[in-house]
């Protein structure tokens, strides 16, 4: 039988147990949620191949590092406005080591990589320019605005406490958080509406 009717917006087929059901609806609304905060306000959401090249000699002149520590230092320099994926990050590494410009040594069970004299020499040339991660947080404004930092931080904690409730509260607990949810909703269109 063809069904008239949309697919339920929340995932699934509806508020049941299982696959599709309340956990699934809430999961699907928090990745959602997550995925608007982190949409970047020039509209952009990935930085060049090059700059990703960049950032990563200017790190590996201050230290040696494995791709997770460029990865979340990039991200912390940033102000948490741009994280590289590791999709770019290990092949630029790879890149970098193939053009003799960067090592890779094997410490803890994970590749670390240093620069070789002449990966030394090649990031010199890159001194006078401002790191990949400062320009991409002057052009996007600061860390510190709340509009970039705590508002997204709020929206993704208030989405995972309503999924807590959402996955383990009773039938009534759910009801209730559902109202809270709604109050705080209207009261934030209400601060868009003050002059």
């Amino acid at each position: 039988m063809n069904n008239a009717f949309p697919s339920n917006p929340f995932g699934g087929s509806g508020f049941g147990s299982g696959q599709g059901g309340p956990a699934s609806a809430i999961f699907d609304a928090m990745e959602q949620l997550r995925k608007s905060f982190e949409q970047r306000p020039s509209g952009g959401s990935r930085m060049a191949k090059g700059d990703v090249r960049t950032a990563v000699l200017s790190l590996l002149t201050e230290k040696p590092m494995h791709g997770y520590q460029i990865i979340n230092e990039i991200a912390d320099r940033s102000g948490g406005s741009w994280k590289p994926s590791a999709g770019s990050v290990y092949p630029t590494l790879q890149l970098l080591a193939d053009e003799g410009l960067i090592e890779a040594q094997e410490q803890n069970g994970r590749k670390t990589y240093s620069l070789t004299e002449l990966g030394r020499a090649v990031a010199a040339e890159h001194t006078e320019t401002p790191a990949p991660w400062e320009s991409q947080s002057k052009s996007e404004g600061s860390h510190d605005n709340p509009r970039y930092s705590a508002l997204p931080k709020a929206g993704v904690d208030l989405a995972a406490a309503a999924a807590a409730v959402g996955r383990s509260g009773s039938t009534e607990q759910v009801q209730q958080a559902v109202e809270i949810l709604d109050e705080a909703r209207r009261r934030l269109y209400s601060i868009l509406a003050q002059d």
